[in-house]
C-alpha cells in the first residue's frame, strides 16, 4: 500500500518521482485511486490547461516543446501530457513524445508524461482528466495536453482544456479536414505551423474564410485568432502565448472559464459513474436476473427497453 498523503506532499514539493507514481496510480486504476483524488481535491484549480490538437505531422510535439520554453522563460512551472497511440502488444504509449522534448528533460520546473490511449477514442487517454488533476495539484501553473494525432475524432480535447489550440500546416489538406471534422467549433486559437512553407498564407486565408462562415458572433464574443508559427525555430511562439493569454483573460471575464471547468467536472463524474455501472453490468452474462428477463422477452411478455429499465433499477438498488 502507498502512503498517499506523503506521496502528495512530495509531489507538491515538485519531486518528479512522486508525480510519476501518482499518475501511475491513476492510469492503473489503483484501489487507492479514491484516496488519491480525495487528497488532491483541495489542491486543484490553479492550473491553466491548454489542449493542442491537429492531424499527424502538423508539429504538435514541436509546438508543445516551444510553448514549454516560452512559459519556462516566464518563470512558470509546466506539466505536459503527451497522449500517444497504444502499443498493440503492451498497451503502453507507442511513440513516446518525451523523445521530442528532450531539451526539457533536466529542467525541474517541467514534468512530461506520455500516456497511452489504450483504445479510447477522441484523441485522449481515458485517465487524462485525473492525470491533469495530479499535475495541477503538484503545482504546475500551465498544463499542456497534446492529443494523439488521429485526425477527425480529436474533438474531445475541447471538453478537457481551458483553451483549445488547433494546429494546421500548409500542403496537408488541413483546411478541408477542418471543415469536415468539426474542429471549427472547438478551436479557441488556430495555428498555421510550418509557416515558412509554400501555401502557408493560402492556408491562413482559407481558414479565416471558413471561420467567417461559422456561427454569427455577438459583440464581445471571442473570435479565434490565427497565428502563424515556425515552431522548430521558435518563430511566432510569443504571439501564440499572447493569444492564449488573451483568451484566458476573456474566458475568465465572461464566465466561460468557470463554466468550462464545471462542465469538465460534470463529465468526469458522469464517466466515473458510467464506468462503475459498466463494470457491474459486465458481470451479468449468465446472471439469473438477465436470463429471466431474456426469457420474458422471447416469450413476448416484456420489451427490451422495459427489461433494461428493470435491470438498471435492480443494479442501482443493489
Amino acid at each position: 500500500m502507498v502512503d498517499v498523503p506523503a506521496l502528495v506532499a512530495q509531489a507538491r514539493e515538485g519531486r518528479p518521482r512522486a508525480v510519476a507514481r501518482l499518475i501511475s496510480l491513476v492510469e492503473g486504476a489503483s484501489p487507492q485511486l479514491r484516496e488519491v483524488m480525495a487528497e488532491l481535491a483541495p489542491l486543484t484549480g490553479g492550473a491553466y490547461v491548454v489542449g493542442l490538437t491537429g492531424s499527424p505531422g502538423v508539429g504538435k510535439s514541436t509546438s508543445t516543446s516551444a510553448l514549454v520554453t516560452a512559459y519556462r522563460r516566464a518563470g512558470k512551472r509546466v506539466g505536459v501530457l503527451a497522449v500517444d497511440p497504444s502499443s498493440p502488444f503492451s498497451g503502453g504509449a507507442l511513440l513516446g513524445d518525451r523523445v521530442r522534448m528532450a531539451d526539457h528533460a533536466s529542467d525541474p520546473g517541467v514534468y512530461i508524461r506520455s500516456m497511452a490511449t489504450r483504445g479510447h477514442l477522441g484523441g485522449l487517454a481515458r485517465s487524462a482528466p485525473q492525470a491533469i488533476r495530479v499535475l495541477d495539484a503538484a503545482g504546475c501553473e500551465v498544463v499542456l495536453v497534446e492529443t494523439v494525432g488521429v485526425g477527425q475524432s480529436e474533438v474531445e480535447i475541447a471538453g478537457q482544456a481551458d483553451t483549445s489550440v488547433v494546429l494546421l500546416a500548409p500542403g496537408m489538406g488541413d483546411g478541408i479536414q477542418a471543415a469536415k471534422a468539426g474542429i471549427l467549433e472547438i478551436g479557441d486559437v488556430y495555428v498555421v505551423n510550418k509557416a515558412d512553407r509554400d501555401g502557408a498564407e493560402a492556408t491562413a486565408r482559407e481558414l479565416n474564410h471558413m471561420l467567417g462562415l461559422g456561427e454569427a458572433r455577438a459583440p464581445g464574443d471571442w473570435r479565434p485568432p490565427i497565428v502563424k508559427t515556425v515552431a522548430s525555430r521558435g518563430e511566432g511562439v510569443e504571439e501564440l502565448v499572447e493569444a492564449l493569454e488573451k483568451h484566458r483573460a476573456w474566458a475568465a471575464e465572461h464566465g466561460v472559464l468557470a463554466e468550462r471547468r464545471r462542465d469538465r467536472a460534470a463529465r468526469e463524474v458522469e464517466t466515473i459513474a458510467l464506468t462503475a455501472l459498466r463494470g457491474r453490468i459486465g458481470g451479468l452474462p449468465g446472471d439469473r436476473r438477465l436470463d429471466a428477463l431474456a426469457e420474458r422477452i422471447t416469450a413476448g411478455a416484456l420489451d427490451p427497453y422495459a427489461a433494461a429499465d428493470e435491470l438498471l433499477a435492480g443494479l442501482t438498488a443493489g
